[in-house]
């Protein structure tokens, strides 16, 4: 689908990373351009050094994009760089003012190239040093995830989602943009940001309605025993998602279950029982002999020790 658009991409960890892999998958040809030395601190530095699962996400987001590695100190970098973007379409930066004056990546040195470029920055409104976390914090989101908890230390959400979000905005963004630049044949520049966008597109999940109402609980959040997970007896989870009337009809015959349809959306902890009680008795075989074949909005989610 983007075959023939040529993306640069400067960034590193994860959004930009990210929204190269999504293009990179549409067709486009995306270069990754890394310091010789310091490369990608997924792959090299502090973030690979206390976790190697980092470097899998490295190979994971950038497998399908050309690495070119180069001295960003070498005297002859700034022409280096310039051969590189020569026709290109696009290009992502997540780059210190000073970095890019060092390789002639300012908005002056770029606006002779008929191009769109986007920056990658933290905030328009607060502090530049942020992660994933902040983010979701700053924009209220994290207050969803702790609203139920009482534990001291308390783990946070299991995929890094503001940054996921990101990187998808970035890429979208940066195909705008594109569209933009190609019509006008002429520079174009856009700035896309971590936390503004994981308040804009978490918010309509938990909008200020909501939060004025001190609403916490959803059905995606475990609010209802028809949309929840549920411990087997050798310990593995079932997730079910029997929202509708006739997944859950055939969800309670299959099993036995004591919870009639218009108790399917009852919050009391006596109604999650009376599905739980029942997986607590079965095994993870059981449960797949029971539902094979059957469409009843059921999947095993196995535990990994």
């Amino acid at each position: 689908m983007l075959n023939g658009i040529k993306i640069i991409d400067f960034t590193h960890r994860l959004p930009g990373p990210l929204a190269g892999k999504i293009l990179s998958d549409l067709g486009a040809e995306v270069i990754k351009v890394e310091d010789i030395k310091h490369k990608d601190p997924f792959l090299s530095g502090m973030f690979s050094e206390f976790d190697q699962s980092f470097e899998n996400w490295y190979d994971e987001l950038n497998k399908n994009k050309k690495i070119i590695r180069l001295d960003f100190k070498s005297p002859g970098i700034k022409a280096e760089i310039k051969e590189i973007i020569r026709g290109a379409q696009g290009m992502m930066l997540s780059l210190s003012p000073k970095l890019k004056s060092t390789l002639g990546l300012t908005d002056e040195e770029l606006r002779n190239f008929p191009m769109a470029v986007i920056d990658l920055e933290a905030s328009s409104t607060h502090n530049k040093a942020m992660h994933d976390l902040n983010a979701l914090a700053i924009s209220g989101y994290l207050s969803l995830h702790v609203s139920h908890e009482t534990d001291q230390i308390v783990a946070p959400p299991f995929m890094p989602v503001a940054g996921i979000a990101f990187g998808q905005q970035v890429a979208t963004q940066l195909l705008a943009d594109i569209i933009e630049s190609m019509n006008k044949k002429a520079f174009v520049k856009s700035v896309s940001y971590l936390h503004d966008t994981a308040d804009n597109i978490l918010h309509p999940f938990w909008s200020k309605t909501l939060r004025d109402q001190k609403k916490t609980k959803f059905l995606h959040n475990g609010a209802y025993p028809c949309y929840s997970l549920y411990r087997t007896s050798d310990h593995n989870y079932v997730a079910v998602a029997a929202v509708e009337e006739k997944f859950w009809s055939d969800f309670i015959e299959t099993f036995s279950i004591e919870l009639p349809l218009e108790r399917r959306f009852d919050t009391s902890v006596e109604a999650f029982n009376a599905v739980s009680n029942v997986f607590a008795k079965l095994t993870t075989a059981e449960i797949e002999r029971r539902s094979q074949n059957k469409e009843l909005c059921l999947s095993i989610v196995r535990k990994i020790y």
